[in-house]
């Protein structure tokens, strides 16, 4: 795979929206090294999967009045930081992304009206039917939300026919189109091939990208309770030998072209690589 062609096929079909793809760059790149980014830097990476600067602008302008993004200005330079409320938001995806896979400690069985979106996805909230509502148990229960009944543990038969209330077949094709996407990459640089910094960057951007889409919506379930040869567990393990396989080269790109006030970010700080560390 010459150098060029590995991000022309990562991103062949591939519909990425600014928005989201500025949450995943802040999220990988910029959160473990001092939360700040300039704006050039975000349009200039953006760029590179063909997101033009007016839709970043649009984009971010767009996570600053929801509350995710705050801005602030050095002489003609603009610059862009995680806003409090979106700390937690982001903490949450990096413990599911870059932390050894974890198990909830049961299962919730909640009565609530209705829930925002933004709390479906983040509490992994399943309907069960009327005003009932199933979500792993991580030790937080979702606002307004009463608690019917609690199921503890790991095994499907304290909480029977668990899997039935996700729609797993959607969520076993986002994983088998991530495999699918990035297998041959996986398996042309375990063979030794190489990709420049530039494009490695890109790439381990778009890995987490499109992992954090399915991971995120993922009940965690135990393994007893998922289908026979869920791709699940392919598409953990080809992100984790990936992203290390990657990261050598995407971070001597962050040190080459990314900037906050104090100028380029480091290559690697302590948090980010602490995250190297637990995918090992």
């Amino acid at each position: 795979m010459t150098q060029g062609e590995a991000v022309a096929e990562l991103t062949a079909g591939l519909t990425v929206t600014a928005a989201s793809f500025i949450v995943t760059v802040y999220g990988d790149v910029v959160v473990p090294r001092g939360e700040v980014l300039w704006m050039g830097s975000l349009i200039g990476i953006c760029a590179r999967i063909g997101i033009s600067e007016n839709l970043v602008r649009t984009a971010t302008s767009r996570l600053v009045a929801a509350g995710r993004l705050e801005g602030e200005r050095a002489g003609r330079r603009s610059f862009y930081r995680l806003a409090p409320a979106a700390r937690a938001e982001f903490s949450e995806a990096a413990r599911l992304l870059y932390a050894p896979r974890l198990r909830p400690a049961g299962w919730l069985v909640l009565a609530a009206e209705d829930f925002p979106e933004e709390t479906l996805r983040r509490f992994h909230l399943a309907r069960m039917g009327g005003d009932l509502w199933i979500c792993p148990d991580w030790g937080e229960r979702p606002p307004g939300a009463a608690l019917v009944l609690r199921c503890a543990g790991d095994d499907p038969a304290q909480c029977p026919g668990l899997a039935r209330f996700w729609d797993l077949t959607g969520l076993a094709a986002r994983y088998d189109a991530m495999v699918a996407r990035f297998g041959p990459l996986a398996a042309d640089l375990r063979a030794g091939g190489r990709l420049a910094p530039a494009e490695a960057l890109t790439a381990r951007l778009l890995l987490v990208h499109l992992y954090r889409g399915a991971l995120l919506r993922d009940p965690l379930l135990p393994e007893a309770a998922l289908p026979q040869g869920w791709s699940g567990a392919a598409a953990q393990a080809l992100f984790r030998q990936l992203y290390l396989d990657l990261t050598p080269a995407a971070e001597v790109e962050i040190a080459a072209v990314l900037e906050d006030q104090d100028g380029v970010l480091p290559a690697a700080t302590p948090a980010s690589a602490a995250r190297l560390d637990s995918l090992k």
